[in-house]
């Protein structure tokens, strides 16, 4: 929700809903999926093979993949108008054009959130409004720096978190799986890349991450960044690698890519059930990081990569005049852990006369700000993005 504070010419105007579904469901038990006392290594019979039959479409995903977003095509998602309307402290607006690149020679793979209430356990591959709103809000600007690739999959229902287990996860990642291979295999031409994923798109990511680019040198080689929003990416406590991840570390510097940049957005330390922040619990479960103890969830600061403080960019888009609109010195944050937890802290520099509308953590303590991790810091993201294919280049 937003608290408008008196919000006026169309400030206060609700941005289009970006609710991805994941819900308490992910604390099913995943014992088909879990060894005693570490991460699942994934086994024959405990991942649905690519291709083989599934209850609701026919297969994983049958031969190419159906494109969410795909360079070139239209319409594009994720090349929509992102000039923006920038809002300041008092209540000034001023228009903000941005201009699309559309000859990067970088690659963006984005893996959606839960968006999908179809009835089965797992999506088909059908794209539905659902999918395309997502894809404007999250993936679109970062158009300006990558050429984005957003394959449909059949992601986890909100009905499948509450019944589907381990099979409807499997399925998931199954399916995420083969876009990625034929992507790698079809469409990337050795292109450097940036994967973006958030909720259960990041929890198939780390997943997948893991058990196909971490190890391989040849792939990591080409990875510029993972943007991993709500996933709850874990690493050893003070350390950047050597969790789910041995290789890839987290970004600690905008001159070395190759890092992941993974968080969770939070007004106050996690409940001690929260789903985000607390290793080997909640939306861990997804990506089958099992360990708790000695491990923590990963915090990178988008507005502060080095560490420390920085104040957030903020874009979102406006559901009565879908237009974009951001939001300057309304938010800063910086990486926090107490008691287990660790977790962006977000804070409200609102002042009493400004005008502009916050956030509100209105799905209760154990989601914090869960439904805007991305949006909350989309101006960093991108920029950072930009300076990581810049050092890539050099």
């Amino acid at each position: 929700m937003v608290d408008t504070g008196g919000a006026s010419r169309g400030v206060g105007m609700r941005r289009l809903a970006l609710r991805p579904l994941l819900a308490v469901a992910v604390l099913i038990v995943l014992s088909s999926c879990s060894s005693a006392g570490g991460r699942a290594e994934p086994t024959t019979s405990s991942i649905e093979p690519v291709g083989s039959p599934s209850a609701s479409n026919g297969s994983v995903n049958p031969g190419e993949p159906v494109w969410l977003c795909r360079p070139g095509a239209t319409p594009d998602p994720c090349a929509v108008d992102v000039s923006s309307e920038v809002v300041t402290g008092s209540g000034a607006v001023t228009r903000m054009p941005a201009a699309q690149d559309r000859g990067s020679s970088f690659d963006c793979f984005y893996v959606y959130p839960t968006v999908s209430s179809e009835s089965g356990l797992n999506a088909d591959l059908t794209v539905q409004p659902p999918e395309v709103s997502v894809a404007e809000q999250q993936a679109s600007r970062f158009s300006s720096v990558c050429r984005v690739w957003a394959p449909m999959y059949r992601q986890v229902t909100l009905g499948g978190l509450f019944t589907g287990g381990a099979p409807a996860i499997n399925t998931a990642y199954a399916s995420l799986l083969s876009d990625w291979q034929y992507y790698l295999a079809h469409e990337n031409n050795g292109r450097p890349i940036i994967v973006i994923g958030h909720s259960q798109g990041a929890a198939m990511l780390i997943r997948l991450l893991a058990e196909q680019v971490d190890p391989s040198q040849a792939v990591r080689h080409r990875l510029i960044a993972a943007i991993l929003a709500g996933g709850n990416l874990q690493v050893p406590e003070g350390k950047t690698v050597g969790g789910t991840f041995k290789n890839i570390p987290l970004c600690t510097s905008l001159a070395a890519p190759g890092c992941a940049i993974a968080y969770s957005t939070f007004g106050s330390e996690p409940a001690p059930a929260a789903l985000f922040g607390r290793p080997g619990t909640g939306v861990s479960l997804l990506s089958l990081q099992f360990i708790s103890a000695g491990q923590q969830v990963a915090c990178v600061n988008p507005a502060a990569i080095g560490g420390g403080t920085g104040g957030l960019s903020p874009y979102f888009l406006e559901a009565v005049s879908a237009s974009w609109v951001t939001y300057p010195g309304l938010y800063d944050a910086s990486c926090e852990s107490a008691d287990g937890a660790t977790w962006l802290q977000v804070n409200v520099l609102k002042t009493q006369a400004d005008p502009r509308p916050v956030l509100k953590a209105d799905l209760g303590p154990t989601w914090g700000y869960h439904k805007d991790d991305v949006n909350l810091a989309l101006g960093n993201l991108v920029s950072d993005i930009g300076a990581l294919e810049e050092a890539y280049g050099h």
